[in-house]
């Protein structure tokens, strides 16, 4: 690889060498794996906005990785880092992160050049409706050509923002919020979106400690999540879903690292109270009780069952990857090892959950969104008081026939019907299940080492079927 690579260009490099490993096990013909791993199109846009008085020019980007199924799906980010390459290397993940997990969608990302820290709400604003027009001039954005969503930098305001835009310019479109989804739930968003990428990676983890073939010899004995311990590299949106669903199962949360140092204690630290005293003091340090890094890699180094990087890319790398010492990697971040470090992870007999599929909750609840936006009704809303009628006769019934009586509150939770979170959730957890044992059974039939490699198989030889059905190749 040559030096003055940039990260971005590593990072597609690095996912290409992903594909090309993977691709030699596929019995797909050449020019369909060509097709399948290179981006179908890029648009680069630069456009004026008004900041205190003077004109500066702002960089979008929106590459759309494929185009097997539509629309195709991914993120937009805000950053001063937003790279060409980067954004292509984003954009082809989601397309093998969709095929894993069964979403119907072609792969995507977006990008502007755009630091959302210290530019002010009206800067912001005027920047991602502009962004928005830009895409829609091109027809590069709609409910059935490509759906955004929140990415790093952005969030459920941005996508409101986006909405709101996309539906002035298509006045009378009845489908029009699905042009983007992550938006707040009075604006066509949907419940349990913002923990959903956190709720995968645990439901990911979790089937993985079940998998005693998986994790024989590694001193994981018990196949729960209880008394685990793990250290969580970032406190953002899926960092702290994830701890958080995993220490209420049972697992200790050792250590959480942060752009501004980590923290550490044996016992467990409770996540929530760690994440409003950072609110609170604005850095995760001198938390009580915990032992203060000031270095936040020389805290992923520390022992542990499981360490969860839900940071940024290339967290752990060669210069660190001999160091660690975790059992098990969950990549809950996108692309946070290196492909040498990974050779150094599995060189170790340390197990790699990979991103592809772990942190594939986001876009999964995201394909639940866009179906709520075209079928206009809430999940939930036209069975759930049918259900509750029902299991209230069921009750009754065995109640009847046994002769006791059940408490209110036993009542309650018995006939309690399924609102749209538990819908989401149960969703979430079924795809997450499904899929992960869609890759294992890939690993076994293929001989494949590890988890990554069975993953994009998975993905290509789904991609495959859906070009082939399309009758472009022979």
């Amino acid at each position: 690889m040559a030096e003055n690579q940039n990260e971005g260009s590593k990072f597609l490099n690095s996912v290409h060498r992903y594909f090309d490993n993977a691709a030699q096990y596929s019995s797909l013909s050449p020019g369909i794996l060509a097709q399948i791993k290179v981006c179908n199109s890029v648009y680069k846009v630069s456009f004026p906005i008004e900041v205190d008085g003077k004109i500066e020019v702002v960089e979008g980007i929106r590459v759309q990785h494929s185009h097997h199924k539509l629309p195709s799906k991914g993120g937009i980010r805000f950053s001063m880092q937003v790279d060409e390459d980067e954004v292509k290397a984003l954009a082809t993940l989601m397309t093998f992160k969709c095929a894993v997990v069964d979403v119907p969608f072609g792969g995507a990302k977006g990008g502007v050049k755009i630091n959302p820290r210290t530019s002010s709400v009206k800067t912001l604003e005027k920047v991602t409706r502009r962004y928005a027009a830009e895409l829609i001039k091109k027809n590069l954005i709609g409910p059935g050509m490509d759906v955004p969503a929140p990415d790093y930098g952005t969030g459920s305001r941005e996508m409101a923002w986006i909405a709101d835009t996309y539906q002035a310019l298509k006045y009378g479109e009845t489908n029009a919020l699905g042009c983007v989804t992550g938006k707040p739930v009075g604006q066509g968003g949907i419940r349990g979106r913002a923990e959903a990428t956190g709720l995968g990676v645990y439901f990911g983890i979790r089937e993985a400690l079940a998998d005693a073939e998986l994790l024989q010899g590694k001193g994981l004995e018990g196949g729960t999540m209880e008394g685990k311990r793990i250290i969580v590299q970032g406190l953002g949106n899926v960092g702290y879903h994830a701890a958080w669903f995993c220490q209420k199962d049972g697992a200790l949360i050792t250590g959480i690292a942060e752009r501004e140092g980590g923290i550490y204690n044996p016992d467990g630290i409770d996540v929530e109270e760690a994440f409003k005293h950072r609110n609170q003091t604005g850095s995760i340090l001198n938390f009580k009780n915990c032992k203060n890094f000031e270095n936040t890699f020389d805290l992923l180094e520390m022992e542990c069952d499981i360490l969860l990087p839900a940071a940024l890319e290339n967290q752990i790398h060669i210069g660190n990857a001999a160091n660690i010492k975790a059992k098990i990697v969950a990549e809950g971040a996108n692309g946070p090892v290196t492909q040498e470090a990974e050779e150094i992870l599995l060189k170790n007999n340390i197990v790699i959950l990979p991103d592809l599929y772990l942190n594939a909750g986001g876009v999964t609840v995201s394909y639940f969104e866009w179906l709520k936006n075209l079928s206009n009704v809430r999940f939930g809303r036209m069975g759930k008081r049918a259900e509750e009628a029902s299991y209230k006769r069921l009750v009754n019934a065995i109640e009847s026939t046994s002769g006791k009586n059940m408490t209110a509150q036993e009542k309650a939770i018995l006939t309690k019907g399924s609102d749209e979170v538990n819908l989401v959730r149960s969703g979430l957890e079924d795809t997450m299940i499904n899929a992960y044992h869609e890759i294992r059974d890939t690993m076994r039939q293929k001989n494949i080492p590890d988890m990554r490699t069975a993953a994009f198989l998975t993905a290509i030889e789904k991609i495959g079927v859906s070009y082939e059905a399309l009758g472009i190749f022979p």
